[in-house]
């Protein structure tokens, strides 16, 4: 059967109803769950299997029988571990249908249907007693519910929950214990994605510069957590203003609180400077003694860094960056309290001058954004505006296309392109905000820079701008970063080239369009660890879970394999095997064409390697001799290692699901087709590599 979806395309900026199959949701939801990813982190899969060995040897020493709660079991791995351990039964609960499904099989196929019963529930519907879902409570507790923030997922009323209705008092837990840790920085990287620096331009009339409103350097910021690969950001980055503090421990073993608390540690600062950032971590200890531990600890805090692990998965067992309220001053040796907050779902930190049970306000409520821009920018937003090598790239192309009569239109999502517009000479200013918060917030920054009666704000989409709007003026300039808050691809930017053909009716004659033309860019690579989350697990610490990799094969190949995905590339390592190549061009200059725009030819590989995927980027060129790259920045000759562009994702396009630990090949060719869709905006593609290469590769 099908049905029609609605869906808002970020390309074209239209709503779009598109018949589906029935089943389209559900197979997109396997597709993106990454549970393949989880069960390749060996360090952890050990570790909990230590730590069930022990505690289902605990149990038996008392003369007990083994009775095991799995909540959140997945493919059910903890589970058979634990009946491989001795355990006597498990209940293994798994809310998500498709994965409890192949749960059911994946039991069944490794000989454990009769010592472990799947329940599709969540916990906290979990019936206990006769004709129940549990006959009784059981006495091991295993669990995997942790995210980046530990207790993200819900882990504390889940646990809360099971100890009240699930499991025996002083049960035996799998993890035993987690301990949260938080280190106190100053970072000038890291502030600057937290805030709005100012920004000078330098004009014919000397330098003017822009700075941020009053209320934005008072917002205390997002209140969401930045997960966030620490081990890729340079130690040159930040400056350690603490030693690494243990903040709170949860014992799993016994009942566990989800109310809200504050745990506060007194320290002396290890250098003076200007506290900004907390860098934060967890670990968990799969035993009471503390032998058994799997570290989620960045390279300069860890006890054995060569033995630093993938820890990319479960949505993203990495680490944190949380922002202060306020940055404030500490000096070396003058003690000062760390206090670290938490609800049931969310953790947040303030810093203390006097001793938290003298005062009261130690208990803030949880930071929410009141001054709009981070509810408009994201992080890596507010660092690509904070980056002044950027802006001044946008600077010099705007020297070259300025002239004192011109009437500017800007269109992107809360740009500053119309403050360095005006400064630089333009006669007019037009703004288009399509959005309330991006309104009110331009708002506010015009009038902190005095310019509220020079730039004119529009609260439209562009695409129904009218004549009036532009006060019956044509325009000279129309510009774009190109940024848009919808957009989730490096394409979907390609907005502007919509936008641009719906105001074509306001551009006067000969009007200049910067950026003037865009391009896609293509690179073949090898990852190091992110290559995870789309390889068959096969067998994992012995027990076959084929059946999870064929579901996820499957729901891959029902309708989007062909799919790029977008991520974060800086964070993520990997080596060029060619040479970046262009794909597709798109010239702003002309209206959107109304035919297909077709590319296909193929990329050398230069270097031997494991060829994962396709990195996929976009370049704008602002004038001949200006471009912006969303993309590859450089890469080493030798070893082909990447430097990508911080501020944005890249979009990645995987080649298979085979083994990628395959052996490694020699100089190959990759074949592509990609074709961009000018009435959807849609850019579809396919790669493959040639024949001769090995199926692992």
């Amino acid at each position: 059967m099908k049905v029609f979806c609605g869906r808002a395309n970020p390309t074209t900026g239209s709503v779009e109803w598109l018949e589906e199959d029935e089943h389209y949701d559900y197979h997109q939801e396997i597709a993106r769950s990454s549970y393949a990813d989880m069960l390749h982190d060996k360090d952890r899969n050990i570790k909990y299997y230590q730590g069930i060995r022990a505690a289902v040897s605990r149990v038996k020493d008392r003369g007990q029988k083994a009775l095991v709660l799995d909540i959140g079991t997945g493919t059910g791995l903890l589970s058979m571990m634990a009946v491989t351990a001795g355990a006597d039964y498990c209940y293994a609960i798994e809310v998500f249908k498709p994965m409890a499904d192949a749960a059911v099989k994946i039991v069944e196929k490794n000989g454990f249907s009769d010592k472990i019963k799947i329940i599709n529930k969540h916990s906290t519907e979990v019936t206990m007693g006769p004709g129940g879902d549990m006959p009784c409570r059981a006495n091991i507790l295993i669990t995997e519910l942790f995210d980046t923030e530990l207790i993200g997922e819900g882990a504390l009323p889940s646990y809360e929950h099971a100890h009240r209705h699930l499991v025996q008092e002083n049960c035996e837990a799998v993890p035993h214990r987690a301990t949260v840790y938080a280190q106190l920085v100053e970072s000038r990287r890291m502030w600057s994605w937290n805030k709005l620096f100012p920004i000078p331009v330098h004009t014919s009339c000397g330098e003017q510069v822009i700075v941020p409103p009053l209320e934005l350097e008072r917002c205390p910021g997002a209140p969401s957590v930045y997960d966030i690969q620490l081990n890729q950001v340079s130690s040159a980055d930040f400056t350690v203003l603490s030693d690494v503090l243990p903040m709170f421990s949860v014992d799993f073993s016994k009942q566990v609180s989800s109310s809200a608390a504050c745990h506060s540690r007194q320290f002396e600062p290890v250098a003076s400077g200007r506290a900004q950032v907390v860098l934060s971590w967890w670990d968990i200890e799969m035993d009471p003694e503390g032998k058994i531990k799997c570290s989620m600890a960045p390279f300069w805090a860890h006890s054995d860094p060569e033995e630093l692990q993938w820890r990319g998965h479960r949505v993203d067992w990495m680490q944190c960056v949380y922002f202060l309220p306020q940055e404030e001053p500490v000096v070396q040796g003058s003690s000062i309290s760390l206090v670290a907050h938490h609800d049931d779902y969310c953790v947040w930190y303030s810093l203390q001058r006097t001793s938290p049970e003298k005062d009261r306000r130690v208990y803030p409520a949880r930071p929410v954004c009141d001054c709009q821009a981070h509810l408009l920018w994201n992080r890596p937003r507010f660092g690509e505006i904070n980056d002044q090598d950027r802006t001044d790239q946008y600077i010099q192309a705007l020297r070259t296309v300025l002239k004192p009569d011109s009437v500017c239109l800007c269109v992107s999502d809360g740009s500053l392109l119309s403050l360095l517009a005006h400064h630089l000479g333009a006669e007019q200013v037009f703004t288009v905000e399509s959005s309330a918060a991006s309104y009110r917030l331009m708002k506010k920054i015009f009038k902190a820079n005095h310019l509220e009666d020079k730039i004119n704000i529009i609260e439209k989409r562009p695409e129904l701008l009218t004549s009036a709007d532009l006060e019956g003026k044509k325009i000279s300039l129309l510009l774009g970063e190109p940024f848009f808050t919808t957009s989730l691809l490096p394409w979907h930017n390609l907005y502007f080239w919509y936008v641009r053909t719906a105001v074509d009716q306001h551009l006067g004659p000969g009007a200049v369009v910067m950026p003037q033309t865009a391009s896609l860019h293509a690179v073949v690579v090898e990852f190091r660890d992110l290559w995870r989350i789309r390889s068959p697990c096969g067998d994992c610490e012995g027990f076959d879970v084929h059946i999870m990799d064929d579901m996820i094969k499957r729901a891959l190949d029902f309708r989007e394999s062909k799919e790029a995905e977008p991520h974060p590339l800086w964070e993520y390592p990997c080596r060029c095997l060619s040479e970046p190549q262009q794909i597709l061009t798109f010239d702003f200059r002309q209206p959107v064409p109304p035919h297909l725009i077709h590319a296909e030819g193929s990329i050398e590989l230069r270097r031997p390697g494991r060829s994962h995927g396709a990195v996929l980027w976009m370049e704008y060129h602002l004038t001949p001799d200006n471009t912006i790259n969303t993309g590859l920045l450089k890469s080493a000759e030798d070893k082909g290692d990447c430097c990508w562009n911080p501020h944005c994702k890249q979009a990645v396009y995987f080649f298979t699901m085979a083994d990628p630990r395959a052996p490694l090949g020699g100089p190959q060719t990759v074949s592509y087709t990609v074709d961009f869709h000018p009435h959807t905006g849609d850019i579809t593609m396919d790669f493959s590599l040639s024949d001769t290469l090995d199926d692992g590769q």
